[in-house]
């Protein structure tokens, strides 16, 4: 590739990184506002739109991905962007201010997030990610939509939902504003997608460096800036609950619905480096944060320690990504 065309690569991937954020932190805000015009209870609205809502964009890129012939770049968006979420993100949350935990529906969600990465593991084991496969990741993201509006029926006094709604107390958006920038929200998506992941591929091939590599680092860690200001915003209003409960309905997502979708549009080759390096890690720090939370003698907090531990392994991981592409391209 000329140096024209990488620079207008370089641009196309840093403009869609920027509106990618910007269009969903509107979506997110006017879905959150309309399903409360329209009576959605907070816990719905917490699980479904601020959980699940903020992986939006991993979901939008990765599909994409695939329609352009990029299954890499689609599972390691996903992958990375769980990798991003729990070893970056909250690791620099729980620095900020640590993070205590008295949801009962956020300790419920952690083994759940265990199990779906297990399943997630079993699913790419054999280097394929079929339709069939897809299909299953699919039902049982389902499953839990309805475990989601079940916990919902019981109506029991949950901090989760009670964090929530004082959120949604501040918000002033009457039903045109909301359904407006949800719709703007969610094309301005679409759009800085299919830009990022076209710069993405086009700097990747220039460099040399695997898809996979891109949507493990650059793509992974701007899709994960929604989580990043939404469990800071949430930490600082002390909504613990909500900082916690953000990543691990985003990585339930991400895992099942953004993996799923891709693998339905396309049928996905999952790469050796997969199966060896990125998914052990991504399973590996779903089971450290568990243990970190839950585990120990301190539990339902994730402190600072806690926090600079998880952040050090992200800065690891991504070292040794940079130390094997510069070699490969040596």
């Amino acid at each position: 590739m000329d140096s024209p065309n990488i620079i207008l690569a370089i641009i196309a991937l840093a403009a869609g990184l920027i509106v990618l954020v910007w269009s969903a932190d509107r979506f997110v805000d006017g879905a959150a506002a309309l399903a409360k015009i329209f009576g959605m209870p907070p816990l719905l609205i917490g699980m479904l739109i601020v959980g699940f809502g903020t992986s939006v964009p991993e979901m939008i890129v990765s599909a994409f991905a695939a329609l352009q012939g990029s299954p890499e770049l689609a599972l390691g968006n996903a992958y990375g962007s769980n990798i991003t979420n729990i070893a970056l993100i909250l690791g620099v949350t729980a620095l900020v201010n640590p993070i205590r935990v008295g949801s009962s529906i956020v300790r419920l969600e952690m083994p759940i997030l265990l199990g779906v990465t297990a399943f997630a593991g079993v699913e790419v084991y054999t280097g394929d990610l079929t339709r069939l496969d897809a299909a299953m990741l699919l039902v049982v993201f389902a499953g839990l939509m309805g475990w989601t509006f079940w916990q919902n029926a019981r109506k029991r006094p949950d901090s989760f939902a009670t964090e929530v709604a004082e959120e949604l107390s501040g918000s002033a958006m009457t039903a045109s504003s909301a359904a407006f920038w949800t719709v703007v929200g969610l094309v301005l998506l679409v759009v800085s997608s299919r830009t990022l992941v076209w710069g993405a591929v086009e700097i990747a091939t220039a460099l040399g460096v695997s898809n996979l590599v891109i949507g493990l680092t650059v793509v992974a860690l701007g899709t994960s800036l929604p989580e990043l200001a939404s469990s800071l915003a949430a930490v600082r209003k002390n909504e613990h609950d909500i900082a916690l409960g953000n990543i691990l309905g985003s990585n339930l997502f991400n895992t099942l619905a953004v993996v799923g979708i891709a693998g339905a549009i396309s049928p996905l080759r999952v790469p050796p480096d997969v199966l060896t390096r990125d998914y052990p890690v991504m399973a590996s720090l779903t089971l450290l944060l568990f243990l970190l939370v839950f585990g120990f003698r301190r539990k339902g907090q994730l402190t600072r320690a806690k926090g600079a531990l998880l952040l050090a392994v992200y800065v690891a991981y991504t070292a040794h990504l940079i130390v094997v592409t510069l070699s490969s391209a040596g």
